[in-house]
This record gives C-alpha cells, sequence and structure tokens, in this order.
C-alpha cells in the first residue's frame, strides 16, 4: 500500500480500468502516454484528459515516431481492417499489430520507474479477447520481466521493479464489470484504430467490435460515440 507506480496509459478502455485497479491499492500513480505516430491520435488528447480527471500523480506524453519504420496499418499507409469475424481475428497476427510496440513501451516505462524509485510498472495487456499481438501474452511478460531484472541498477541492488498485469487473464466483459466497480467512466475511453475526424470510433475495426461485444456481453448499453 501506498508505493509508486508508473501505469502505461492510452486512455482506452483496459489501460483505464487498470490505472483504476493501481488507485483502488492506494498507489501513488503516474501514467505514461505515448504519442507514436499512431492513426488513432485522438487517444493521445483522451488519455492526459483522463489522467487529469482520475488524479493520477504525474502525467507524462513520450513522443516516439515509430512511422520510420512502419510495418503496421496504426503507423504507414495502410487500410485497417474492417467487420472481420471473430475467427479471422483469432487466426494471424493482424496488420494492426505495431513491431516490438510493447517492448518499446514497458522499457520507456522501467526507465522511468527506476528514476521514480516506483516498485510496480501496470500494463494493459490482455491474453483473452485481443487480436493475437504477441506481445500480449503471459509469456512475453514473464520474459520481459526476467530481463527487467537484470536490466537496470535497482533491482540488480535487490529492489526489483515488479511488471503488474491484472487483466491479463480477465474477457472484456470481466474487464468493464470490475472497471465500473471501481467507478470508471467508460464513455470517456477510446479505443478506436480508426476514428473520423472528430474522434468518433468508426465501429467497424477489430477494437471496436470487440469493444461492442463486451459491452453487450456485460448487459451494459455502450457509451461509445460512434461516427
Amino acid at each position: 500500500m501506498g508505493k509508486k507506480s508508473v501505469v502505461l496509459f492510452s486512455g482506452g478502455l483496459d489501460s483505464t480500468t487498470v490505472l483504476a485497479m493501481a488507485q483502488s491499492r492506494g498507489d501513488e500513480v503516474y501514467t505514461l502516454t505515448f504519442d507514436y505516430g499512431q492513426r488513432h491520435s485522438v487517444e493521445v488528447e483522451r488519455a492526459g484528459r483522463l489522467a487529469k480527471e482520475m488524479g493520477v500523480k504525474n502525467h507524462k506524453v513520450a513522443h516516439i515516431d515509430l512511422r520510420i519504420f512502419g510495418g503496421s496499418s496504426l503507423t504507414d499507409d495502410l487500410e485497417v481492417a474492417k467487420h472481420r469475424k471473430t475467427e479471422e481475428m483469432a487466426s494471424g497476427i493482424p496488420l494492426t499489430y505495431v513491431p516490438a510496440r510493447n517492448t518499446i513501451f514497458l522499457s520507456y516505462a522501467l526507465a522511468y520507474a527506476e528514476v521514480l524509485e516506483a516498485d510496480f510498472i501496470y500494463i494493459g495487456v490482455n491474453a483473452l479477447d485481443y487480436s493475437g499481438y504477441p506481445d500480449c501474452r503471459p509469456e512475453y511478460i514473464q520474459a520481459f520481466q526476467t530481463m527487467a531484472d537484470l536490466a537496470i541498477k535497482r533491482a540488480v541492488e535487490g529492489r526489483r521493479v515488479q511488471i503488474e498485469t491484472p487483466i491479463l487473464m480477465m474477457s472484456k466483459k470481466e474487464i468493464i464489470l470490475a472497471g465500473l466497480k471501481l467507478g470508471v467512466d467508460y464513455g470517456k475511453t477510446h479505443s478506436c484504430y480508426d476514428p473520423d475526424p472528430e474522434g468518433r470510433a468508426c465501429g467497424g475495426c477489430d477494437s471496436c467490435l470487440l469493444r461492442k461485444k463486451a459491452f453487450e456481453e456485460a448487459g451494459i448499453p455502450d457509451p461509445t460515440p460512434y461516427a
């Protein structure tokens, strides 16, 4: 209780729930958002607004241009797939996968945690209702933890930074229900990969479809503004 935590925060459904979970433990929370050249840059603005409203200790935005590599429909001139069926999402890795994104994000968070003397890094990865990303799997998190234990001064001195993944094995329905109990306002979160110029969700990308399905299964009205 009362320890410092860094929360990787996109302003989306998952990371906002994870932020609320960290706060419910009594942690002093620092949020870290990435402006990495993603087409859905509205999430950066949404994350900043939510971080302020939720009363985090400090909110930082790291600027990295992953468009220099491309390789993803989020950072390159590639179309975002729409209206895919559940079985399509479950087979193969989609073009919305950004190469090594979570490794980059976690590495930044690790550096920030060491400077802050923080004990925890929270990340909202999910291994159940997700689009097949390799860096959302339990074995990936375990491997990064092993690396983190070797990579920084405080860890080799016996003060490890623990990677926390509280929603890793939860369904999207369970995540929403848990967040509602903690007072999360999902109408203020953003999940869409391909929003319109006003920031409204497209309703057809994988992220929108998974979000819609989750609210339906939870029996909760979907508060998302769709184009």
